[in-house]
C-alpha cells in the first residue's frame, strides 16, 4: 500500500511519497519487501497516487522482486478501494497486503512466516497480524481487535479483555472482496463483513511493532532499531 498522502509524516512528505521516507538508513517501502522477499514472496504489486513517479523510479533498482504498479494517480481510493483497483493484477490466489508504514522488531520466528504457516483458507477469509499496542511504537490506539480463544477476531469494543492493534499485514483470500463497493472505501467494511461470518482471524507478533506515522515515530524508529545488536 504505497498510496497515501503521508499528511501527518510533514515536512517529512514534502519532497517524497510516505513509502520513501527513510528509517535507519532504508526507505519504509523497502522495508517491507525486504520481508516479503524473505519469506519467498516473488512478485509485488504497489499501488501509486502521491509523488507516483518518484516511487515507480525508486522501486525500479530492485532486482529480487518483480514489482507491479496499480496507479491511483487520478483518484485515490483508500485501503479497500486500492485493493480492489490491483485485484486483476494479484489473481485468484491468496495475497499479502502490506502498509508501508509499518516497522517491527522480531523476537521469535519471523513474523510473515507465521502468517503463511497458519493460514487456513478454508476457515479465513483474511488472517491478520495484530501487536500489542502497550509496547509498540508510534501507536496512540486503544486497540482495534480482540482476539477469540480459537483465533478468531471480534471487534474490541464487542469483547472484554485485551485489545490489539492491526500491524498493518494480512493475508486476504480475494473473495473478502466480493460485491465490494465501487470507488473509495477503507477494508473496515470487508472485515466487518468477514467478522459476522466468523471468517477473520488473526496471530500476534512475537516482537515490538513501530508504526512510522509521525515525524516524532520515525526518530522513536531510528533509535529503537539503532539500539538492535549487529546482525
Amino acid at each position: 500500500m504505497g498510496a497515501g498522502l503521508g499528511v501527518r509524516m510533514r515536512p517529512l512528505t514534502d519532497d517524497r511519497p510516505k513509502p520513501l521516507v527513510t528509517v535507519a538508513g532504508k526507505s519504509l517501502i523497502d522495508h517491507a519487501i525486504d520481508r516479503l522477499a524473505a519469506a519467498g514472496v516473488q512478485r509485488v504489486v504497489v499501488n501509486l497516487h502521491y509523488k507516483a513517479e518518484m516511487l515507480r523510479r525508486h522501486l525500479a533498482g530492485r532486482q529480487d522482486v518483480q514489482i507491479v504498479f496499480s496507479d491511483e494517480t487520478d483518484t485515490l481510493l483508500d485501503t479497500g478501494g486500492g485493493v480492489v483497483k490491483a485485484m486483476p493484477l494479484l489473481g485468484d490466489a491468496p495475497f499479502f497486503v502490506v502498509n508501508s508504514d509499518s516497522i517491527w522488531i522480531e523476537h521469535g520466528a519471523p513474523a510473515v512466516a507465521v502468517l503463511m504457516a497458519q493460514w487456513d483458507e478454508s476457515r479465513m477469509d483474511a488472517l491478520l497480524l495484530l501487536a500489542d499496542g502497550a509496547t509498540a511504537i508510534g501507536y496512540d490506539g486503544k486497540g482495534d481487535f480482540a482476539l477469540r480463544s480459537d483465533g478468531r477476531l471480534v471487534r474490541a469494543r464487542d469483547q472484554a479483555g485485551a485489545a490489539y492493534g492491526y500491524l498493518g499485514v494480512q493475508i486476504v483470500h480475494p473473495r473478502l472482496f466480493a460485491g465490494a463497493p465501487q470507488g473509495a472505501f477503507s477494508t473496515n467494511l470487508m472485515w466487518d463483513r468477514a467478522i459476522a461470518a466468523g471468517r477473520l482471524w488473526g496471530t500476534l507478533l512475537d516482537g515490538q511493532w513501530i508504526h512510522v506515522g509521525t515525524p516524532q515515530a520515525r526518530d522513536e524508529a531510528e533509535a529503537a532499531l539503532s539500539a538492535l545488536p549487529a546482525a
